[in-house]
């Protein structure tokens, strides 16, 4: 499906998480956040190691989350920019991708996520996971998180395209709940049909 533009009521972006949409605005680079640590997902789709543990540096890095103020309104929003590896965390280490001027991008639309079990808090201002009250209270935005495409991606910044789509698959459980209704079905049926047994 083609990008759309972000509709004007941003409550209905709820209902619309991985869809393509487009923005037009600046990013204010001094109030940007740091998530992480996360692998890096290439172009193709697959992804490198990282996390907590990872002692190669080749996918151990962070996703950079900047507050994006909207052109054509008020509203201040939350653009994961992309993937930089650790030694580029800093964004002194990465000026030629910090952008001044208005841009116009193409993102895919998130949700906030709860707070995975295990999971420590917040450390500083690196962030774990994509918690949205927070991350809004820390930057002044509207609790809307888009994550940049790869186009968008700009030479010496971090690298778009770092969504993981994660779809529920029950079909194993699907399975085996039908599957037992059936032999139930089928139980009582023989028990009541077939079998009949006087009371």
């Amino acid at each position: 499906m083609p990008p759309v533009d972000l509709p004007d009521n941003l409550d209905t972006l709820k209902d619309m998480e991985y869809r393509s949409v487009k923005v037009k605005g600046r990013f204010l680079h001094d109030k940007e956040l740091v998530m992480g640590p996360r692998g890096f997902i290439r172009p193709d789709g697959a992804e490198t190691q990282g996390g907590l543990f990872s002692q190669r540096d080749t996918g151990n890095g962070y996703w950079i989350v900047t507050p994006f103020q909207l052109s054509d309104r008020d509203d201040i929003i939350l653009i994961n920019r992309g993937w930089v590896s650790r030694k580029n965390l800093k964004p002194e280490t990465r000026t030629a991708g910090q952008i001044p001027n208005e841009v116009e991008l193409t993102c895919v639309v998130r949700k906030g996520e709860k707070r995975p079990q295990f999971t420590p808090d917040h450390k500083g201002d690196v962030f774990l996971y994509r918690d949205l009250p927070k991350m809004c209270a820390a930057t002044g935005a509207q609790p809307v998180f888009l994550d940049a495409s790869y186009q968008s991606s700009t030479p010496g910044g971090p690298i778009g395209g770092q969504t993981r789509v994660a779809l529920r698959n029950d079909h194993l459980s699907y399975l085996i709940t039908w599957y037992s209704l059936s032999l139930a079905t089928a139980f009582l049926w023989y028990r009541t049909v077939l079998k009949r047994k006087p009371f």
